[in-house]
């Protein structure tokens, strides 16, 4: 065919111009330009003499994008080549944030599983000295469990309230001071909020270190996560609903409790869910309120209590190999943790989200 458009006959009798079909790249040329980059760049860096894998990485990238832009454009228009472009842009940022995580995961794994087992897990370090193998972190797993929880027990209440106050009554200057001070604890550095505790419940009060100095501390870290995601959820409930409620003769209380807060209880337990994964990492709180133990103690009101961010910190700091496989153990443990928390909100979010009914 050699007209630049032709007709289609519809149906019905009536035509339309049908555009020529434009010329497209193969779908195996990325993939091919991928590999050959990923050739040139190896081969530049050997004949560079880069010690460097990653100026490796960065060329065979460099290689890559300009390789599909010139290829794209010579054969698919400037148009589909500043697409591809941006493409090969998202791609190569995707990379450079996957890889370093999955790095860091595999040397977790690969150290960590060392040591980790039934015996390490249901055991705690006792007398057993540092430099020597052996030990466990049951009394750090039972003291990031109790500390995390009197945290969570603190500061989902107070930030489920706040959130609801600022959504459904906060009007004037409380309201925005509220919410000013709300943005201002989000960036708030976690050594600030020990300090704060440490002045005021050890130094002022007289009271010892404890596993509920460190919750608090970890409280008021987690609120203000638990606030924006709330007051966020919140949001997203329709006003009609709220209308239709009033309407009825409802009042605004009963409203917000039995219509509002189980629209929108699925989005407020991830948020408190991932404020939870936020803390349970938290060193520098539970350092300084908490000590550190190397036996178990369950009562987190009364004396120095373990943690699993000051385990790993604490081993670590002792320099010996057996130290380090338990520090490299437990991170493995926590990072465990973190992931259960996060793959729990995901299932809740799912599971509570609104579900499309037949018309």
């Amino acid at each position: 065919m050699t007209e630049r458009q032709a007709l289609a006959d519809r149906p019905g009798g009536t035509s339309v111009p049908v555009s020529l079909k434009q010329a497209r790249l193969p779908r195996w040329t990325p993939a091919a330009l991928a590999l050959a980059s990923a050739a040139v760049g190896c081969g530049i860096g050997l004949a560079a003499g880069l010690d460097s894998r990653v100026q490796w990485g960065l060329i065979a990238a460099l290689l890559f994008v300009v390789g599909t832009f010139v290829l794209s454009a010579a054969v698919e228009g400037a148009r589909q080549a500043k697409d591809r472009l941006a493409t090969g842009l998202v791609w190569i940022a995707f990379l450079l944030a996957v890889i370093p995580l999955a790095s860091l995961l595999w040397e977790t794994v690969a150290r960590g599983s060392k040591v980790l087992d039934g015996y390490f897990l249901s055991h705690s370090m006792g007398t057993l000295p540092d430099a020597l193998p052996g030990g466990g972190i049951y009394h750090a797993i039972i003291g990031t469990l109790e500390q995390v929880g009197l945290a969570t027990l603190i500061a989902a209440p107070l930030g489920l309230f706040t959130a609801i106050y600022l959504v459904e009554y906060g009007r004037g200057r409380l309201a925005k001071a509220v919410t000013f001070f709300v943005d201002v604890m989000t960036g708030i550095p976690s050594i600030v909020a020990g300090l704060f505790v440490l002045s005021i419940w050890i130094l002022i009060l007289g009271f010892g270190p404890s596993g509920f100095a460190g919750a608090m501390a970890l409280a008021i870290l987690m609120v203000p996560v638990v606030v924006r995601s709330t007051e966020e959820m919140l949001k997203l409930v329709p006003n009609e609903l709220r209308e239709a409620s009033l309407a009825l003769g409802v009042p605004k209380w009963r409203t917000i409790l039995k219509v509002v807060l189980p629209t929108s209880i699925g989005g407020i337990t991830t948020g408190v869910m991932l404020a939870v994964a936020r803390i349970a990492g938290e060193t520098a709180p539970v350092m300084l309120l908490v000590w550190g133990a190397k036996t178990i103690n369950t009562n987190p009101f009364q004396d120095a209590q373990q943690s699993l961010p000051l385990y790993v910190f604490q081993q670590w700091q002792q320099g010996s190999e057996a130290s380090y496989d338990r520090a490299w153990a437990a991170a493995l443990v926590l990072i465990a943790f973190v992931m259960i928390l996060n793959l729990v909100a995901r299932g809740i979010a799912r599971w509570k989200a609104p579900r499309g009914g037949r018309s």
